[in-house]
C-alpha cells in the first residue's frame, strides 16, 4: 500500500514512545504503595492519589486535546508532537533518580501537570498524521497498524520491566523517551494535509469544486482559529459523530475505570507484584499485537468498521465481567486473552470519525474525540476510585472485591449498545464542520 510507506518513521517513533511510557506501568503500583503505605497490600490513599491524578489529567486533556489537534492542522504535526514528547521525560527522570516519599510527591505533582498535555496527545497527533498520508479506505488498517505497533511496544516494555529492577526500569524509560524525541525530530517528515486524499465534507460543494478550491475561506477559518465551543458542537452535529462521541465517552469511562482498579484489585485479592503485573500485561499486549496485525486487516473488509467496533466493545464488557468475578489468579490471565477481540474498538472508532471530516480537519476532529475521551478520565475516578477503595477495604457493604470492575463493565455495555446504532454513511456530501465566517 503506497500510503503506508510514508508512515515508517511515525511507527518507529510511536514504538519508542510507547515502549518508554508503558514499561513503567508494572512498577508504578509498587512504587506508589511503597511511598504511601509501605508494607501493605491494600491502601485506600494510593487509590485516591491515582484517582486524583486521573481527574486532573482528564480536565487538562479535555481542554488541551482539541487545542493541540487544531494547532497541528495549522502548525504541523511534528511541531506539536515535540511538546508532549519532551514533557513525558521529566516525571520518568524523577523516579529514575529516586523513589523516596518526598521524591514521589515531586513526581506526583509533575506528573499531574505534564499529563494535562501529554495524556493521549501523541496518539491523537499520530492518528491525524496517518490520516494526512493514507487514503480514507485504508485508514482503518493504518490505525490498526498504529495500535499494533503500540501493543508490540507495550509487550517489549513490560518484558523489560519483568527483568529490570524498579530503579533501572524508570532510568531506561526516561532514556528511551529522550531517544524517541531525537528520532522524531531527525527523521519524521512533517505532513501537510492533502485535500486530494479524501474529499472534504463541505456543505453545498461537490467533489470537483473542492478539488479546484482546496482551501476555501470556510476551511481557512477552521485551520486558523482556536476551537471554540461552537466548533465542537458543529463537529458533533450529525448522528454518526454524535454516536461516535457517546461511544468514545462510555468506552473510555469503562477502560479508565478498569485501569484505575485492576492492579490494586489484583494486588489485594491475589497478592500480585511487579513481575506478575508484567506477565499479565505482556499477555494482553501480545494478543493485541497479533490481533491488530493479522486479524484486523482481514475483518475490516469482511465486517466493516461499524460491526467490528461493536464486536470489540462487547468483548471488552465480557473481559471486565470475568475480572470482577475472578475466583483464582488464573482467571485474570484468561480474561486478559480477550484483548484479541476487544482491542478492535479504538482504531475502528477513530477510523469512523476520520471519514466524517475533510483532510484539513483531521487534527481538530481527532482532538475533539480525544477531548471527549479525556473527559471520561475526569468522571471515571470520581465514580470508580471510591468504589474500589470501599470494596477492597474491611468496611465493604458486602463481599464483592470486584464490584467496581463490574460497574466499569456496565459502562462498556452502554458503549456497545450505542455502537450498534452506528451505520456506515451512504455518501460523503454533508459537512461535518460548519463554521460561520
Amino acid at each position: 500500500m503506497e500510503g503506508f510507506s510514508k508512515l515508517t518513521h511515525l511507527l518507529m517513533m510511536g514504538f519508542l514512545y510507547t515502549f518508554a511510557t508503558m514499561m513503567v506501568i508494572p512498577a508504578i503500583t509498587d512504587v506508589t504503595m511503597s511511598a504511601l503505605c509501605p508494607g501493605r497490600d491494600e491502601c485506600s490513599m494510593a487509590i485516591y492519589f491515582t484517582g486524583f491524578q486521573q481527574v486532573v489529567t482528564g480536565l487538562g486533556a479535555f481542554i488541551m486535546m482539541p487545542l493541540l489537534g487544531n494547532l497541528s492542522d495549522r502548525l504541523g504535526r511534528k511541531t506539536l508532537l515535540t511538546i508532549p514528547m519532551i514533557l513525558t521525560i521529566l516525571p520518568l527522570g524523577i523516579l529514575g533518580y529516586g523513589r523516596s516519599r518526598h521524591l514521589f510527591y515531586v513526581y506526583f505533582v509533575l506528573k499531574c501537570v505534564t499529563s494535562t498535555v501529554c495524556e493521549g496527545s501523541v496518539q491523537c497527533l499520530a492518528i491525524a498524521y496517518a490520516a494526512d498520508n493514507v487514503p480514507a479506505h485504508q485508514r482503518a488498517s493504518a490505525f490498526g497498524m498504529l495500535s499494533a505497533v503500540g501493543s508490540s511496544a507495550f509487550v517489549c516494555g513490560t518484558l523489560c520491566a519483568r527483568f529490570l529492577s524498579i530503579s533501572s526500569t524508570f532510568q531506561v524509560a526516561a532514556s528511551v523517551a529522550a531517544a524517541a524525541v531525537v528520532y522524531m525530530r531527525l527523521f519524521l517528515t512533517d505532513s501537510i494535509a492533502d485535500c486530494n486524499l479524501s474529499a472534504p465534507l463541505v456543505s453545498g460543494e461537490n467533489v470537483e469544486s473542492v478539488s479546484s478550491d482546496p482551501v476555501s475561506p470556510r476551511k481557512e477559518k477552521v485551520i486558523t482559529a482556536f476551537p471554540s465551543v461552537k466548533d465542537l458542537c458543529a463537529l458533533l452535529k450529525t448522528s454518526t459523530t454524535k454516536q461516535a462521541a457517546i461511544v468514545a465517552f462510555f468506552g473510555n469511562l469503562a477502560d479508565v475505570g478498569l485501569h484505575a482498579s485492576i492492579l490494586y484489585y489484583l494486588k489485594a485479592r491475589f497478592h500480585f507484584n511487579k513481575d506478575k503485573f508484567a506477565d499479565l500485561l505482556m499477555i494482553s499486549g501480545a494478543a493485541s499485537t497479533f490481533s491488530q496485525l493479522l486479524l484486523m486487516p482481514i475483518l475490516v473488509p469482511a465486517l466493516g468498521e461499524e460491526r467490528l467496533l461493536s464486536v470489540g466493545l462487547f468483548f471488552n464488557c465480557v473481559h471486565m465481567l470475568l475480572h470482577s468475578i475472578a475466583w483464582a489468579d488464573w482467571v485474570a490471565y484468561v480474561a486478559t486473552m480477550f484483548s484479541v477481540l476487544f482491542v478492535f474498538w479504538q482504531p475502528c472508532l477513530r477510523s469512523i470519525v476520520s471519514k466524517q471530516v475533510g483532510a484539513s480537519e483531521q487534527g481538530m476532529a481527532q482532538g475533539c474525540i480525544s477531548g471527549i475521551s479525556s473527559f471520561a478520565n475526569v468522571v471515571s475516578p470520581l465514580v470508580f476510585s471510591p468504589l474500589t477503595a470501599l470494596f477492597l477495604s474491611e468496611n465493604a457493604p458486602f463481599n464483592f472485591p470486584g464490584f467496581s470492575i463490574m460497574c466499569a463493565g456496565s459502562s462498556a455495555m452502554i458503549a456497545f449498545v450505542q455502537s450498534s446504532m452506528i451505520r456506515a454513511p451512504t455518501k460523503a456530501s454533508i459537512s461535518i464542520i460548519h463554521v460561520e465566517v
